[in-house]
């Protein structure tokens, strides 16, 4: 069975990551979001593209506060990313410093929702173990 290890969530208005693309545009896209995630983004309409990119980065910022860390730790903005299933469900992948700290906390999956509206996106972060 398996069992809850940490609870992460996060609200970021969508504003805010509007600005940030407008003021630095391909250097913000590439720091915090992976190629996969940035086509994703792009390929919705304007303004649902700023919405699930502002979804996407919450959801790195609540599977961070999951793994009871910041970005500090070497932890890169793209070594959490948000992968769709055929289905269309979202899920987290992590890679480097992110999932070598998730292996240490036992953390096998880590299960996610996501929510946007024209003004904020949230996401819900659950670490689970077996």
């Amino acid at each position: 069975m398996s069992r809850v290890i940490a609870h992460g969530v996060d609200l970021v208005e969508v504003e805010r990551i509007k600005r940030s693309l407008d003021e630095h545009c391909e250097r913000f896209v590439e720091r915090c979001f992976t190629k996969a995630e940035a086509e994703y983004c792009r390929s919705a309409r304007p303004p649902r593209d700023v919405e699930r990119f502002a979804a996407r980065f919450a959801a790195k910022e609540a599977a961070l506060k999951a793994l009871g860390t910041g970005w500090a730790d070497g932890i890169a903005w793209t070594d959490v990313e948000v992968v769709l299933a055929p289905s269309g469900a979202p899920s987290v992948r992590l890679a480097g410093k992110a999932q070598e700290l998730a292996q240490e906390l036992g953390i096998a999956e880590m299960l996610i929702s996501l929510s946007h509206t024209s003004t904020n996106a949230m996401a819900s972060v659950i670490a689970v173990g077996d």
